[in-house]
């Protein structure tokens, strides 16, 4: 069971404000890598309650040209996770566990890119159903008693459910 506090909570007006703050620092510690880096996750979401966690999306030619670059992310004070689980992504931490930032980075064309930018316009796109996934969110993180585990899996259906709707809604 993780010892990490799992808060979810109503919606800040200063989360995009941090993103880019961050933007900026990753954009300077990338200066010489052509990257795209976008706000994802529950943050990015006007009035969508969240994980006070920033998730930031990294679009790259190559993903493995990060993995030359880890000093940059450890400097930034990420831990660099690769993987993590996804094939083809790279995955860094920051925060320990008071978590603040997450970076997703995945190559130009992958289906994580588009997994993630589909989820976050479909729900900017749908206020009722993004008001249901901060509920449930809340809900599991009310009783899930610290267990990341347990908060991932309370949310599965939702997000299995809604992904491929997202995905079918975006793509047409």
């Amino acid at each position: 069971m993780s010892s990490r506090k799992i808060e979810v909570v109503d919606y800040d007006t200063d989360w995009p404000h941090s993103f880019e703050s961050e933007k900026l620092a990753l954009e300077k510690a990338l200066y010489d890598t052509e990257v795209k880096i976008e706000h994802i996750g529950s943050t990015s979401i006007p009035n969508l309650a969240a994980k006070p966690i920033i998730d930031i999306l990294i679009e790259i030619d190559k993903v493995e040209r990060l993995d030359v670059k880890a000093d940059r992310f450890c400097n930034l004070g990420y831990e660099v996770k690769g993987e993590n689980g996804i094939p083809g992504r790279r995955y860094y931490q920051k925060g320990g566990n008071n978590r603040t930032h997450h970076i997703h980075a995945f190559q130009s064309g992958s289906f994580g890119l588009l997994r993630h930018r589909a989820f976050k316009e479909y729900l900017q796109a749908h206020p009722l159903i993004a008001r249901e996934y901060a509920s449930i969110k809340k809900q599991a993180a009310l009783s899930c008693n610290k267990d990341t585990e347990r908060y991932i899996s309370m949310k599965n259906d939702f997000i299995v459910k809604h992904e491929k709707l997202a995905l079918d809604w975006y793509g047409s």
